[in-house]
């Protein structure tokens, strides 16, 4: 058995970086640093450790070449399949697969769960869309999601620290044995380094893109003190925003953004995500960056071109602007940690939940899925006209997942031959038309062969029914407002950097380009730089999930 088990689930190559700190002059060494007390985790989506190695040696003097140059760097890691921002996120806190934590998109399917809004569960029929998304809130047109707080967008940081009261239950699947709501802290299969750093008497916090992160927050609901999670995909048109929400701007995210900045500035500075109350430095807290995903994913914003250049390797104008704008932020914090004097005591860790892809726009070829899920549901209905439509639920971005009305082995193989036999035309970088074959696709994963990939059993009622895994360049929308995308199982998606500095490294400019390491270790890792037991985790116990090396 391989010794590194998620290699089974057609994970492709990362890379990892661990990193001394990066302090200001006359700040403390590798030498003079105690333990850690505190992990601050920074999570940038979109990041690929190519865009790291290009900004370095563009900005030798920067935050980020300040953490490589010290550092330990790991050039054979993997992040989790798919590459989604939920598994993700997930991943490094929980140290779990998306087999492992029963999490496989944010948008998914369960076969076992009821409708949201059932209230007589007697007599109906198993199956459900569960949305991890805006929405599950009450008001998924309100960064607040609904809280009811006057003055936003400015006043969000007054946004609740307990995200689970803006969901709605009325949004939230529903459990057949009990017929009530299935909150996000309930669905997840193993528990977090949340829980054990709680469970120590230690205070958490943290800060990410919607509500539905509560799924991180353990089964009592309380193991983050403070979780600041303003909606992303609100409209913000209150901030003179005509686009739409806060994704269809770059300026706009860096706006989004940087509410959460400010809200880990104030715990830095030892209060809540608010600055209003008083509190301890948490243990472990951070945030999620999407500043960098939407400057790879648009076209253009504020007239500058997306993405990267022609070689897919340098970043265009505004993708280069948000790298800037990403060390900026990062020195913030570097420099507020010296401020408060926690720098001999702190440990930042810098990684992504995903990367993008395609990073070369030759490779562009956009697909609208819609037509292909009405293809084969006209197909099936031909051969069985009373049956219910086959694709119960698509999550097509770069990569496919379906989940089928009908779970038999007959009807998986037949979605797999519709779609390696489909042709047709999309449209490439400059919307020309651009002729696809196989559904965009390479290799079809369907029945107990979707289920062996993620390692799990076919009668788990979470897991995929069928999995596409894209061919470099697929991205399934059906307008042109994406020109890459992510949760697929290209390198691209998972090339993603981890950088640890501070406190509990001893960092000596090694390479560990030979050692295959997987963001999953970060979970573990946490434990062991704060000197908590990491045997606490599941995924420790279950899986042998270990540390980084050197941590």
């Amino acid at each position: 058995m391989s010794r590194f088990p998620w290699r089974a689930a057609g994970l492709a190559s990362a890379a990892v970086l661990v990193s001394a700190a990066v302090l200001a002059p006359g700040a403390a060494s590798a030498h003079d640093r105690d333990a850690s007390k505190h992990v601050l985790l920074i999570s940038v989506d979109g990041l690929h450790q190519a865009d790291l190695t290009w900004y370095v040696a563009q900005h030798p003097h920067s935050v980020l070449a300040g953490l490589v140059k010290d550092g330990i760097d790991y050039t054979s890691a993997q992040t989790t399949n798919p590459s989604d921002s939920f598994p993700g996120m997930i991943a490094q806190f929980t140290g779990a697969t998306a087999g492992q934590s029963g999490v496989y998109y944010d948008d998914t399917y369960n076969h076992a769960l009821l409708p949201p809004g059932t209230t007589n569960c007697t007599g109906v029929p198993l199956g459900t869309e569960v949305a991890w998304t805006e929405a599950a809130d009450y008001n998924l047109n309100s960064i607040d999601a609904g809280e009811g707080l006057s003055g936003l967008p400015g006043s969000i940081l007054q946004m609740t620290g307990n995200p689970l009261t803006v969901l709605d239950p009325a949004n939230l699947p529903v459990n057949p044995k009990t017929c009530k709501p299935v909150y996000p802290n309930n669905y997840l299969y193993v528990n977090s380094v949340f829980d054990v750093i709680h469970q120590a008497g230690l205070r958490t916090a943290w800060s990410d893109k919607h509500p539905a992160y509560a799924i991180l927050d353990g089964k009592s609901g309380t193991s983050i003190d403070d979780l600041f999670t303003p909606e992303i995909n609100s409209n913000a048109s209150a901030s003179g925003f005509t686009t739409g929400d806060w994704t269809t701007s770059n300026a706009a995210t860096r706006q989004y953004d940087g509410y959460k900045v400010q809200a880990v500035l104030n715990e830095i500075d030892g209060y809540d995500h608010s600055g209003t109350t008083k509190a301890d430095v948490p243990a472990i807290f951070g945030m999620n960056f999407q500043t960098i995903s939407t400057a790879q994913k648009l076209p253009v914003s504020e007239g500058l071109t997306g993405g990267y250049l022609a070689d897919g390797v340098t970043p265009g104008p505004l993708l280069s602007n948000a790298l800037d704008w990403l060390d900026q932020q990062l020195g913030k914090f570097v420099t507020e940690i010296k401020k408060q004097h926690l720098d001999k005591s702190t440990t930042i860790i810098v990684s992504a939940k995903h990367g993008q892809s395609p990073t070369k726009p030759s490779d562009l070829t956009r697909i609208p899925d819609g037509p292909i899920i009405d293809a084969v549901n006209a197909a099936w209905a031909n051969l069985h006209p009373t049956a219910a439509p086959l694709v119960a639920l698509a999550t097509d971005d770069d990569g496919m997942q379906w989940w089928l009305s009908d779970r038999s082995q007959a009807a998986a193989d037949f979605a797999k031959n519709f779609l390696l036999s489909h042709s047709g035309v999309g449209n490439d970088i400059n919307g020309n038309p651009k002729a696809y074959t196989s559904s965009g696709l390479t290799t079809v994963y369907a029945g107990e062969a979707a289920a062996d990939y993620y390692g799990v059993s076919h009668s788990d009622p979470r897991v995929p029914d069928l999995v596409g895994v894209a061919q470099i360049g697929t991205v399934y929308t059906g307008g042109k407002a994406k020109i890459a995308e992510h949760g697929g199982a290209n390198p691209a998606d998972r090339d993603v950097p981890i950088v640890v500095s501070g406190a509990g490294v001893d960092p000596d400019g090694m390479n560990y380009n030979a050692t295959p390491v997987l963001t999953t270790q970060i979970a573990p890792s946490i434990l062991t730089l704060l000197g908590l037991d990491v045997d606490k985790l599941d995924t420790v116990v279950k899986y042998h999930v270990q540390d980084l090396p050197r941590i």
